[in-house]
Parts: structure tokens; C-alpha cells; sequence
């Protein structure tokens, strides 16, 4: 028998965060909390979760909403594909399994938008099912607790630790088994500096017996992101409303509305590139604001420019004139909060 799940699992039993997804066994909660978790901090989820679920509060409601509400939930949280890959599975859980949720893991993994990790986590915490939830809390913790020695980002080296957590699921507690995991890593088992005088398993340790727990997990160095250099439009008609384009629906921030904006380092480029892009004849007249957006692989270094129209801009389903009253309407991505505040406030 293996011991430390056990005494894992009462630790987590006895301090666990009281979370809103906690308090429930509803999968469709569940699998809403997983997906806005990914790559997002719990602090940061907390109310947009709430809202959301407020909004949605079953699947159907989801999957025959209008995408643009779902999106403007979704404002400010980022990676806006998780929204409409969301909303699609909805859609085919209500098409295919009549709105219920599917408790069968090949079924749950098909679904548009969830991986590995989301099922896992999905049919071990609403299901109590043994699938091993993997993600980056898990991959430390289980490879400073088996002393791995492999680079975690490795797809192989995630195989050997998946085999070993199916092994290590207790038969009556996957979802507070699983659920441990995430809280251990999340709070004690954290990245450089663990806390392991708070670590209910470091008996158990092996870089913890070593005192090589922080040199594990070993992964090799991410790449810089790349750096872009843009410069953005401000256009405006004859009655303050601003104009905005809307981005393809595939690729970075697909389908969402922004200040048109191009790669450009000259003022004769920026003209340019900005009727190559959009057909927008224009010339800026000043500097309004500087933005800085990190994403994943990508920086974004912005400049905005108050501009104005040489010609009348095209008529086009991708573009509209938008007035603060408009705003609640549509979806600007975070990466433009600051030059929106700037934008809006002159309208004021």
C-alpha cells in the first residue's frame, strides 16, 4: 500500500481554501472553474467565476447564448479562446448527451477546448473517478516527492508521472485525492523557495530528503518572447465615437475588437501599413499614450496616436464606430485597457 496519498489527502481535508467550485459537485461548475484556472490565478478567477456562473448557470444557458455576452464575461481574463471553446463544448454536450455532462473520459476528452489535465480533473473531482489531473503544481510536486531527474516539460517525463499517480489514487477519495495534489502544490510545494516545514508528505520527499528541493523540478529555459513593435490609431468622428476593428477569428485574441493598429517604427510606415491592413488613409496628429501587453510568447510595445481620416474609412462588417455608451457591447482585450481608459476619459 502507498501511504502518503492517504495522509495527503487528510491534510487537504483539514485545510483546504474554501473555493465556490469547491462547494459543489455539478461538472459543469467544475469544468468552468478548470478552464478559467488555466494559466490564471485563483485570486484573479474569483469574481469572474461568480459572474459567470451567474449568467450561465447551466450548460444549455451557455451553449445557446450569444457568443459576444459570453466573450464580455470573459473581458479582462485573457486567452479568450478558452470562452469560445467553451461555449462550442456546451454545444455539443447538449447536442450529444442532452445537456449532461458525459462521465466517461474518452467522451469528456473529445470536447472541444479540454485536454488531458482538464478531464482528469473534471472526472476525478465531480466524478471521483481515478484520472490523473497533470499541470505544472502537479508536475513539481511529484517530481521533487519521486526525486525525478528529467526535464517536466518533456512529454515522456509527464507520461512517467501520470503512470505514477494512477497508481497512487486512493479508491475512495479521487476527487479529494486529486484536489490535494493541486492544493499542495499550490501552497506548500511551491516553486524555489518550498515550504516543506508545512509539507504533510515530506517524510515521504525524496529531494527533500536529499535537500535538493530546490534544485527539482528541472526544465529547461523558455525562450524569450519575441518583442512587436505597434502603433495604434485613434480615429473619431464628428461625434466622438471611436473607431475599431475587429481581429480574425483565428489566431491571438481571435474575434475581438481593437484600436487598429499595425507593425510599424516610422510615422511613414504606420501610414502605410495601416492602408495595407485596414484601407484607413491616415495622418497621425499626436501622441496620446504608451502600452506594454506580455503575452506568453509574444510583447507587445505600443504606441498610440491620436489620428485623423484622409478619406472615409470602408464600410465593412470588421469595423464600427464605438462610443463609451457602445462599450458594454462588445469585447476589448486587456492587452488595450490603458489606451482605452485614455481614449474613453477624452470622451468624457
Amino acid at each position: 500500500m502507498i501511504h502518503w496519498p492517504y495522509a495527503l489527502v487528510t491534510w487537504y481535508r483539514g485545510v483546504k481554501r474554501d473555493l465556490p467550485w469547491r462547494r459543489t459537485k455539478d461538472p459543469y461548475a467544475i469544468w468552468v472553474s478548470e478552464i478559467m484556472l488555466q494559466q490564471t490565478r485563483v485570486e484573479a478567477v474569483m469574481g469572474y467565476y461568480t459572474r459567470f456562473m451567474a449568467a450561465f448557470p447551466t450548460i444549455a444557458e451557455l451553449a445557446y447564448a450569444d457568443e459576444d455576452a459570453v466573450l464580455k464575461l470573459w473581458e479582462g481574463l485573457g486567452y479568450y479562446s478558452r470562452a469560445k471553446n467553451l461555449q462550442r463544448a456546451a454545444r455539443v454536450v447538449c447536442e450529444r448527451y442532452g445537456g449532461i455532462f458525459p462521465s466517461e473520459y474518452e467522451a469528456v476528452r473529445a470536447l472541444p477546448g479540454i485536454g488531458d489535465y482538464t478531464a482528469g480533473a473534471i472526472l476525478s473531482i465531480a466524478f471521483d473517478k481515478p484520472y490523473p489531473a497533470v499541470d505544472g503544481n502537479v508536475l513539481r510536486v511529484m517530481a521533487r516527492l519521486y526525486g525525478i531527474q528529467q526535464d517536466i516539460l518533456l512529454p515522456k517525463t509527464k507520461t512517467v508521472i501520470t503512470d505514477i499517480l494512477t497508481e497512487c489514487y486512493p479508491k475512495d477519495s479521487a476527487s479529494d485525492f486529486a484536489q490535494s495534489l493541486m492544493e499542495l502544490g499550490a501552497m506548500v510545494c511551491i516553486p524555489q523557495t518550498p515550504r516543506c516545514g508545512q509539507c504533510p508528505i515530506c517524510d515521504h520527499c525524496s529531494a527533500y530528503s536529499a535537500g535538493t528541493q530546490a534544485d527539482l523540478p528541472l526544465r529547461r529555459k523558455k525562450e524569450k518572447p519575441q518583442e512587436i513593435q505597434l502603433r495604434i490609431a485613434i480615429l473619431r468622428n464628428e461625434k466622438g465615437e471611436v473607431l475599431m476593428t475587429r481581429r480574425p477569428d483565428t489566431g491571438l485574441l481571435a474575434g475581438l475588437w481593437e484600436f487598429p493598429g499595425v507593425e510599424a517604427r516610422t510615422e511613414e510606415e504606420f501610414e502605410q501599413r495601416m492602408g495595407e491592413t485596414y484601407g484607413l488613409q491616415i495622418r497621425p496628429t499626436r501622441h496620446l499614450v504608451n502600452a506594454r501587453h506580455v503575452f506568453s510568447h509574444q510583447v507587445w510595445q505600443m504606441q498610440a496616436y491620436e489620428a485623423r481620416l484622409e478619406r472615409p474609412a470602408p464600410t465593412l462588417e470588421t469595423m464600427r464606430w464605438v462610443g463609451e455608451e457602445d462599450l458594454d457591447a462588445i469585447t476589448i482585450p486587456a492587452a488595450f485597457a490603458r489606451i482605452r481608459q485614455v481614449v474613453f476619459e477624452e470622451l468624457i
